[in-house]
């Protein structure tokens, strides 16, 4: 096992009692999802009225988008985020899929095509939207930021040093929009993959969480002392919280995926009945 990190970071302070829900509120969070509705409320309303960017968006997107704000907050604050940060390492992985899973699609359903169709009049920011928005750099980049986060020397510093625990899941977010992306996007200019390539380019991306997974459930040892250390919570002893962790990332993340596939799957055999 890759051994932890030395005690000189200036870890974290964490409570030694029990845990006990508490609904209180990160102000980081809380201006991150101010500044974000209200650009975008900024972008679909009086933004698209004066450039005349495109048509009235649809009340599903509204919704969408809302539900992704929500989301982010709920994950990020409150009793998930006690229980992830400081008792038990199964409700961090509940997080984590929540905001590479489920935050990620509804940011980009959300979004209609043409509120981000002007950013991409200017040469750097159309060229930077193509290698990111790229299948293969996207998938990859999600995979290496999830699979290096997990390693134990960067997991420990990620819980330690809670400046970096909030890029960590800056990190996730931004990587899981760019992996969900070529799937879902309706951005005119840019390629979208076909259902049945979106399908096969999902199977891919879901390997290497499921390996991470894998490798989580089946150590015969604690990997992470942070959660080691913590205070037993719901009866869960840290080796099986931990399994339960990896059974979590590897078993519900992956039927999320699979879930994805299907709905490409339906896209695709209705266009090809069409054709018919």
């Amino acid at each position: 096992m890759i051994p932890s990190l030395p005690p000189f970071l200036g870890q974290t302070a964490r409570p030694t009692g029990p845990f006990q829900a508490d609904w209180d509120l990160h102000p980081s969070t809380l201006i991150g999802v101010t500044l974000l509705t209200a650009l975008y409320w900024w972008g679909v309303g009086p933004a698209r009225r004066r450039y005349n960017l495109g048509p009235p968006v649809e009340p599903w997107r509204v919704v969408c988008f809302a539900s992704a704000m929500i989301v982010l907050l709920v994950a990020v604050n409150g009793p998930i985020h006690h229980l992830s940060d400081y008792y038990l390492f199964s409700v961090h992985m509940v997080q984590h899929l929540v905001l590479t899973l489920g935050f990620p699609p509804l940011l980009i359903a959300g979004v209609p095509g043409w509120l981000v169709t002007p950013l991409l009049r200017h040469k750097p920011v159309r060229v930077l939207a193509q290698v990111l928005g790229h299948p293969v750099v996207a998938a990859v980049v999600f995979s290496a930021t999830v699979a290096f986060w997990h390693v134990v020397p960067f997991y420990e510093l990620m819980m330690r040093n809670h400046d970096v625990h909030i890029v960590t899941h800056v990190l996730f977010m931004v990587t899981a929009v760019m992996m969900w992306w070529p799937v879902m996007h309706d951005v005119p200019g840019l390629k979208r993959l076909s259902p049945s390539v979106g399908m096969f380019y999902l199977f891919l991306v879901g390997i290497p969480m499921q390996l991470v997974a894998a490798i989580i459930t089946f150590s015969d040892s604690v990997l992470y002392t942070w959660y080691e250390a913590a205070p037993r919570t719901w009866g869960l002893a840290a080796i099986d919280d931990q399994r339960l962790g990896g059974l979590i990332m590897w078993v519900p993340g992956n039927l999320w995926i699979w879930g994805a596939i299907s709905v490409l799957f339906f896209r695709w055999a209705r266009a090809e009945g069409d054709r018919r």
